[in-house]
């Protein structure tokens, strides 16, 4: 998920960052980055993984851009280096808001909110419902569905921490909750989606309908499922293709041209006492 988008914008060089509690890399990531088409990877993690990549070691080469999800560590470390390398984002625990309403199913729901609450104490699973039955429902489902797998201690943690379940009176009130909190996962559980998108403001991926959990973005779906978290959905978006291009700007007058815009230019350049800016243009008019 970070380097197709990366592949497909034309970065030449992929270098690849891996922890790993064992003597070897996990098979299955090695079998990934080979598909993918990383050119270097180092068994390496944490904060220490990203400053190797951001100040280059005698080992590991110093690249232009990190991307990619980590813990609180790397999170930090990520912001540290941030302007002596670029990055994609600050992320922090996985989110999860659901907007459901009466068509919406307890037990597909239920799963879904304990899918994000297994990641980490710090997860974020919300529900907003307009069914006070569905939310009841929910309720008795999580502590139940949850004693029955194996990070049942994270997920008890990540309830009881950061786990609600709202009511409202309506679709646009759901939206507007949904809205203010800016979710990095956004489920719609509805009849009909599509009609609600064009009020979804804040949100990383959203996800439509009864048959679309959000296992499917972690997994199997096209988009790359690194995604901004804790509101920065108000101002950022997933990674894409277009944290891997550049641009510049490209500016050419003519002798015709910059005569033509030179008083108006000269104008703002004395206003702001940079006399060598209005010099700059004078002098190509002939006149000092």
């Amino acid at each position: 998920m970070n380097v197709i988008p990366a592949k497909i914008a034309g970065v030449k060089k992929i270098v690849m960052c891996t922890p790993s509690s064992h003597e070897d890399i996990n098979p299955y990531v090695l079998i990934s980055a080979d598909i993918s088409g990383v050119d270097e990877i180092f068994k390496v993690g944490g904060a220490q993984a990203i400053a190797a990549m951001a100040y280059g070691t005698g080992t590991i080469p110093k690249v232009d851009k990190i991307v990619g999800p980590g813990n609180i560590y790397v999170a930090i470390a990520k912001r540290l280096v941030f302007g002596d390398v670029g990055i994609d984002m600050i992320a922090g625990p996985t989110e999860i808001l659901i907007i459901a309403d009466e068509t919406g199913r307890a037990d597909y729901i239920t799963a879904d909110l304990l899918s994000q609450a297994e990641h980490d104490e710090m997860a974020v699973p919300i529900l907003v419902t307009t069914s006070e039955e569905l939310a009841e429902d929910v309720e008795r489902r999580l502590s139940i569905q949850g004693d029955e797998l194996s990070r049942s201690v994270i997920i008890e943690k990540s309830l009881e921490r950061n786990g609600f379940i709202f009511i409202v009176k309506d679709m646009d009130e759901a939206i507007e909750l949904s809205n203010q909190i800016g979710p990095e996962h956004l489920e719609l559980a509805v009849d009909d989606p599509l009609k609600m998108l064009d009020g979804i403001e804040n949100a990383g991926a959203i996800f439509l309908g009864h048959y679309t959990p959000e296992a499917v973005g972690d997994y199997m779906a096209g988009p790359s499922h690194v995604l901004p978290t804790g509101r920065n959905s108000r101002f950022s978006s997933p990674l894409g293709v277009y944290d891997f291009i550049k641009r510049s700007s490209l500016i050419s007058y003519t002798e015709r041209g910059l005569r033509k815009i030179a008083d108006p230019l000269l104008d703002i350049a004395r206003l702001e006492g940079l006399d060598a800016h209005a010099r700059a243009v004078m002098i190509r008019k002939g006149k000092e």
